[in-house]
């Protein structure tokens, strides 16, 4: 093992604080946002890429509400791995880190097992469908400090979707190594059956408050990133 990608939600941080804490933050947030930063050109992007998606689900039959909330709120609600509303999600989230109003729990493990990496040489790497913005404020914003040194590489879902193989093979390329020299750990099995089939190395991470995975699943199962070879 020369390197370990990790996943967040469930894996490095309860579920509980992405969908209790962080999602609610944003959707109360978002009206306000929008007003005071419309006019940004990165924003800008973000809701031309919304358009762009809204189009897309209006073509396809789904019925979306109209732009621009309506739709934002729509999607939150069916938790869709929106690139636009992630992108927006993250700047309003950074306002939260900023003044103090958001800090990340990690489970305990994961400080210790992340110096032990660097220690050993083991680059230490994140994917996650949250953007990359979300997951650098995230690791910088802790329970258990700044822990944003420790950490390599951030991959979103513009490597791919996590349930898919080639977004695994991206990231082996993008990260100089052959897939068997890599770790993936997450708490959702479609994602590591992905990463297995790109070659990648996987343990199914069982966290408290994690949703049910199947009950023989074909990945190491650890409850600790200490129980990681």
């Amino acid at each position: 093992m020369r390197a370990v990608l990790l996943d967040i939600e469930g894996t490095t941080t309860p579920i509980s604080f992405v969908h209790d804490v962080l999602f609610p933050f944003a959707r109360q947030r978002l009206h306000a946002f929008l007003e005071a930063h419309r006019s940004r050109p990165d924003v800008i992007i973000d809701l031309k890429r919304l358009e762009d998606e809204y189009h897309h689900d209006a073509g396809a039959g789904l019925n979306p509400p109209a732009l621009e909330e309506p739709y934002l709120h729509w999607l939150i609600e069916q938790d869709r791995k929106s690139p636009a509303l992630k992108a927006l999600q993250g700047k309003i989230w950074q306002h939260g880190y900023k003044d103090g109003s958001l800090q990340a729990p990690l489970f305990p493990d994961v400080l210790t097992a992340m110096t032990h990496w660097q220690t050993t040489s083991v680059s230490i790497n994140i994917f996650s469908s949250g953007s990359v913005l979300a997951q650098k404020l995230l690791f910088s914003h802790t329970d258990l400090g700044d822990l944003s040194a420790l950490i390599d590489k951030y991959f979103d879902t513009s490597v791919g979707k996590k349930n898919e193989p080639e977004s695994y093979e991206r990231i082996a390329k993008e990260l100089g190594l052959t897939a068997n020299e890599i770790h993936f750990v997450s708490d959702v099995v479609v994602e590591l059956d992905a990463a297995r089939q790109s070659g990648m190395l996987t343990s199914l991470c069982i966290r408290p408050g994690n949703a049910p995975q199947p009950s023989k699943p074909e990945h190491r199962i650890i409850h600790s990133f200490e129980e990681m070879e």
